[in-house]
């Protein structure tokens, strides 16, 4: 796990050398262990590339970077981990490639020199990586294919630059940052983020998931970003549930086995749900003798607290137990250093309670720790997508089985008749202009009092709920539940999990991986019947839960409810009413942002005359972050 930067000038900044230090700087988290720089002067161009190294796997010099090929053609910088880099090795061995070190990034280099572009789905990891190909005369930039690993890039006049992080980019830009004002909307409105390439910095860019990008070196032309993988979702109907569900508990055990491979100490972070119980319970599993460490958040006293099912899976495996316990006045304490380590705004305080077990695994030494994301968007997780799954039956004119589905659904925790319906209503108008209106009367306004409208329309700010559509309208036809994954995965939803993820554990310097997320997997689990995810009553992660019996204990498959890491969000941000207060005041000098307004809105939630909403939490993380990155 590491940190990469660099850039193409077509005239060399004087201070380029400055500028190359400050982004090495900027990501020294990522990488404390060694950095490297390299400037390449190639014909009318400037590169530079460099790297910053947290030692995972090969921990000697073998695995400096930037890193050549052996006849100097091909220059890589990588972030990430290449799980099945052992296998790879031994058929490019055979293609006689040589190998000097043990590391991943040889590997990866050799690979790309071997096949180019057709490595990436060959590839079992998590990756964001720039290859300088100097016959070809390009540099081309690729990202894993759910995003697990960050790419940021940025035009600047001819000029082109990239960093896995947007401080290492505004240290290498010449010119000052500004606010991009349709994506501070969508956040602020609508708690939209990290669902397209845009980020919150005007011209700064996340190269998307599963995409890559190649600029011609000599001409500076920077060809379109070009899709190499997504998640392909046409019905198979050759595997009965059972098998389906035998072959799904082989290819996670296979993951798991492929991201244990460290030479560094490693543990598992563990909320106390199905999908970390499952991760710590599988390494038990397949590693018998491995000494498990398990870094937990628990809100003792709280109703949103999991600590009895943490303790159910530690005490099953066997596991050295580790918990924090966090308060308000941590939170306030800890708030810009946070909001610096996710360099964008993000969603509410839990993402607090992660950076805490992460910085909990550093401090006692644990280098990796395996997470359980991405399986709610394989499996219908959270509340089991049940608009989609309706319309999803209502398509194939099963009428009949969506009404018992409906019934069925709502009949769990926390679930009822009349959400199942919104949500049903709310899939069936999707895009529509009758869903704005039905937005609207849900009391969800595009315009609220604290936003000022005409700056936005002299900027030409779309003042709607934003609309992320699948590209596969055929194929979503009748399969409306997958193809909502799908988009989960790689566009809305996960993408922003992973950022709160990396940059958490890239704060404290820990590789934090993710065994559900490999494409094998996403390909498998989406190309099964829906039924098979949630079932006809209801039971979301259907397949999953089966396929972990006799590996995960009983009760814990049998739950009923979800917690994950929750936080008592109210309670720590009321409780601090007036440090809050005192955020708010400070003058952005935005003239969208009507932030006496906002006052007046929270004095009214502080007073219980409105209820408490997450936008509290949309107005402090904004206003802190413009603070910190823009102001």
């Amino acid at each position: 796990m590491c940190g990469i930067f660099g850039g193409v000038w077509r005239r060399a900044p004087r201070h380029l050398e400055r500028s190359v230090s400050d982004a090495s700087r900027a990501l020294r988290f990522r990488g404390p262990d060694d950095n490297g720089q390299e400037v390449i002067h190639f014909g009318p161009a400037t590169l530079a590339l460099g790297h910053t190294r947290l030692s995972i796997i090969d921990l000697g010099p073998g695995g400096h970077q930037p890193m050549q090929s052996a006849d100097g053609a091909v220059s890589i910088v990588f972030n990430g981990e290449i799980y099945n880099y052992r296998e790879l090795r031994s058929e490019l061995s055979l293609l006689q490639h040589q190998f000097v070190s043990d590391s991943d990034t040889e590997v990866l280099l050799a690979a790309w020199c071997q096949w180019g572009r057709n490595c990436l789905t060959r590839l079992v990891g998590m990756f964001a990586f720039v290859v300088f190909d100097r016959a070809k005369g390009t540099l081309t930039c690729v990202r894993d294919a759910f995003g697990i690993k960050p790419l940021f890039y940025a035009r600047e006049q001819d000029d082109f630059l990239f960093a896995s992080e947007i401080p290492a980019i505004r240290s290498l830009k010449q010119e000052r940052v500004e606010l991009d004002w349709q994506r501070a909307y969508d956040y602020l409105v609508h708690g939209d983020y990290d669902s397209g390439p845009r980020s919150f910095l005007e011209g700064v860019f996340h190269l998307q998931p599963g995409h890559l990008l190649e600029l011609d070196v000599a001409s500076g032309r920077l060809a379109e970003a070009e899709r190499w993988w997504s998640p392909r979702v046409t019905e198979r109907h050759d595997l009965p549930f059972a098998q389906a569900a035998e072959r799904l508990r082989e290819s996670f055990l296979d993951s798991i086995r492929l991201h244990l491979r460290s030479d560094v100490p490693l543990g598992a972070a563990l909320s106390g749900g199905i999908d970390s119980s499952a991760v710590v319970c599988a390494m038990r599993h397949v590693a018998p003798d491995l000494t498990i460490n398990t870094f937990s958040y628990v809100a003792r006293g709280s109703a949103v607290s999991e600590e009895s099912w943490v303790d159910r899976i530690n005490e099953h495996v066997g596991a050295v137990p580790h918990k924090v316990v966090v308060s308000a006045s941590e939170l306030a304490s800890d708030l810009d250093e946070m909001i610096r380590a996710q360099g964008e705004p993000f969603g509410s305080t839990s993402i607090y309670a992660q950076y805490r077990v992460f910085r909990l695994a550093r401090e006692h030494g644990v280098t990796v720790t395996l997470d359980g994301q991405g399986a709610d968007e394989m499996l219908a997780g959270y509340h089991g997508y049940p608009g989609q799954r309706i319309r999803s039956l209502v398509e194939q004119g099963k009428f009949g089985e969506a009404l018992h589905f409906l019934d069925q659904w709502a009949r769990w925790p926390g679930r009822s008749r009349s959400s199942g319906v919104k949500r049903a209503i709310g899939e069936l108008t999707r895009g529509t202009i009758l869903n704005d209106l039905l937005r609207r009367l849900g009391g969800i306004r595009a315009l609220p009092a604290w936003i000022t409208p005409a700056p936005l329309r002299d900027r030409g700010i779309l003042s709607r709920h934003p609309q992320v559509q699948s590209q596969r309208s055929r194929e979503d036809l009748g399969r409306r539940l997958v193809a909502e994954l799908a988009l989960s995965l790689t566009q809305r939803g996960l993408p922003a999990l992973l950022r709160h993820g990396d940059r958490n554990s890239m704060r404290f310097s820990v590789e934090s991986r993710v065994p559900f997320l490999t494409c094998e997997m996403a390909d498998f689990l989406l190309s099964l019947p829906e039924a098979y995810l949630i079932s006809p009553g209801g039971e979301t992660k259907r397949i999953f839960r089966a396929a972990m019996r006799g590996i995960v204990p009983d009760d814990v498959l049998d739950r009923r409810d979800k917690i994950g890491f929750a936080t008592p969000e109210q309670e720590w941000l009321l409780g601090m009413a007036d440090t809050v207060r005192e955020w708010l005041s400070v003058d952005l000098h935005l003239p969208f942002f009507n932030q006496g307004e906002v006052l007046k809105e929270f004095d009214r939630i502080t007073s219980g005359r409105k209820p408490f909403s997450w936008q509290v939490w949309r107005w402090i993380n904004f206003s802190r972050w413009h603070t910190c990155f823009v102001a």
